[in-house]
């Protein structure tokens, strides 16, 4: 937007400026980052007042938890408020990859307010019904991948150029990655901090995959696919980041809002979206890592429970395991921020081992 604005009014050295994506990246990690820590203070104020009780605490999860009630919860609209005014800033209003973008962040971020809200609401952890909030989910992810989707082959990644063609299935396995990553990143966020710094470390990741996917000079030397436009992606990531890293600074321990469903949600769907708009599904996989460790250790407790009776872990989802082992919180949260910059490098070492 601010580019057009230059142009229009003949500010050609601004123009000049604002046209480089690794300048509006920078711009937009800025922009979202001083937003977001200028709204943080009176937002969690006005959530505290209007919720009272806070987000529900588990009864039956780690008793080190019950201190944390009364804790504000739908902190998620401050990351969503600073990331989307950024975004409208400094990124191409004209690129479909905005508008994809936008719709998952608002959609899945809209999902996840109304599950908060009537969590706070009725003081209950149940919420919105899961078959209900799978539905909206797949509606909004449809959208996007029908704006982003030009054509249906899963790329492999190590091997060059070399991919599975999907066809027709192609739609629905996109949208099962966005939605999966969104349910992900949801399920991970369980400890102050615990998810943030990892979303963080991922967009950043995917930052540079889209800047090298929508360079045809790089994509092509990488043996990457291609991807028109895919530049503007990076501006996304690192707007992302900014709104983290500001979400970051209040719910570091002890955490003084909780992000909530609205949250996690909008930024796991965001990361799934990126990495369908650049076809690097699978590399998603290894630098989401984590999230996948943490909705997979869900569904074996529920599958080996529900047939044995018995428990694979402590506590799931596994971060929550690692606690019931003894584990301090901030230990847990920083070994896996750890872990989360491990397969960081190994998605990015994917790029050339091809």
């Amino acid at each position: 937007m601010l580019y057009i604005i230059a142009r229009y009014f003949h500010f050609e050295g601004a123009a000049n400026l604002i046209r480089y994506q690794s300048f509006r990246s920078g711009a937009a990690l800025m922009t979202a980052l001083v937003i977001g820590l200028l709204i943080g203070p009176r937002f969690i104020v006005m959530l505290r007042s209007r919720q009272g009780k806070g987000q529900p605490i588990r009864a039956d999860g780690p008793q080190t938890h019950l201190a944390k009630r009364g804790t504000p919860t739908m902190g998620g609209l401050m990351i969503v408020i600073a990331l989307s005014i950024a975004l409208l800033l400094w990124m191409d209003l004209g690129s479909r990859y905005v508008w994809a973008c936008l719709v998952v962040t608002l959609g899945f971020g809209l999902i996840g307010f109304l599950d908060d809200y009537d969590k706070v609401t009725k003081n209950a952890h149940k919420g919105v019904s899961a078959k209900l909030r799978l539905a909206g989910e797949f509606a909004v992810a449809g959208i996007a991948v029908a704006l982003v989707c030009t054509q249906t082959n899963l790329y492999v990644p190590v091997f060059s150029n070399m991919y599975i063609p999907l066809g027709p299935f192609y739609y629905l396995f996109a949208a099962f990655v966005i939605v999966g990553a969104g349910n992900a990143v949801n399920l991970t966020d369980g400890l102050d901090g615990l998810a943030t710094m990892p979303v963080i470390i991922a967009a950043g990741t995917f930052a540079i995959i889209a800047y090298l996917a929508g360079r045809a000079d790089y994509a092509h030397y990488l043996g990457i696919p291609h991807v028109p436009q895919a530049g503007e992606l990076a501006i996304f990531c690192a707007g992302v980041m900014g709104a983290g890293l500001a979400f970051l600074w209040f719910n570091a321990p002890p955490a003084a809002v909780f992000m909530g469903d609205t949250g996690s949600l909008a930024l796991g769907g965001t990361l799934g979206v990126i990495a369908v708009s650049v076809h690097h599904e699978i590399v998603l996989g290894i630098v989401g890592g984590l999230f996948v460790m943490e909705a997979v250790s869900v569904i074996v407790q529920v599958f080996v429970y529900k047939r044995t009776g018995k428990r694979v872990f402590r506590m799931a989802p596994i971060h929550h395991h690692f606690e019931q082992l003894g584990w301090q919180e901030s230990t847990v949260v920083i070994r896996f921020w750890i872990v989360s910059i491990v397969l960081a490098l190994l998605g990015l070492a994917t790029l050339k081992v091809r």
